[in-house]
């Protein structure tokens, strides 16, 4: 369905909840969840693909959003950071970010974890270079990545 301003209706779940918007031709993924959707926790980075602060899942796949055009996604599934607590439970991943001091600055923090749940999710127990391989796109300027790889590694043990 299309609106007369060259705008589209996109239809998809995000964070479990179901949304029809209003979307027009060259708004991004990020753009659409950070102002139109107030969901602030996906970040905005170089906007180039290169540093995957913008990093959220797409039917569970990583994604960085600041690539993806909305009218790729229609009756897509898209998970930000927001999305992984329950309530006031927060997901594994988290815990471990926030035990492991895998977080300084916390800049990059939500793209690493959703790229890490990509991974944790596809692959419950990998070993640390596939770990490293799969936060390769994610860059942090803060942590020097040791407790980063050392917070998933503790889900996956935790997880078997």
């Amino acid at each position: 369905m299309s609106a007369s301003d060259d705008r589209d209706v996109l239809r998809l779940s995000v964070n479990g909840v179901e949304q029809a918007l209003l979307v027009g031709p060259y708004t991004t993924l990020l753009e659409l969840l950070r102002e139109d959707l107030r969901l602030t926790g996906t970040k905005h980075g170089c906007e180039l693909g290169e540093c995957g602060a913008c990093t959220v899942l797409v039917d569970g796949v990583a994604q960085l959003s600041c690539l993806v055009l909305p009218a790729q996604l229609d009756g897509a599934a898209v998970t930000t950071i927001e999305g992984l607590a329950e309530g006031s439970v927060l997901h594994p991943l988290q815990r471990a970010f926030m035990r492991s001091g895998a977080l300084q600055c916390g800049y990059c923090t939500p793209g690493m974890i959703l790229a890490a749940k990509a991974l944790l999710d596809a692959n419950p127990a990998p070993s640390r270079e596939e770990i490293r391989q799969a936060l390769a796109g994610n860059l942090c300027r803060c942590t020097g990545y040791a407790s980063i790889i050392e917070a998933v590694e503790d889900v996956a043990r935790s997880a078997s």
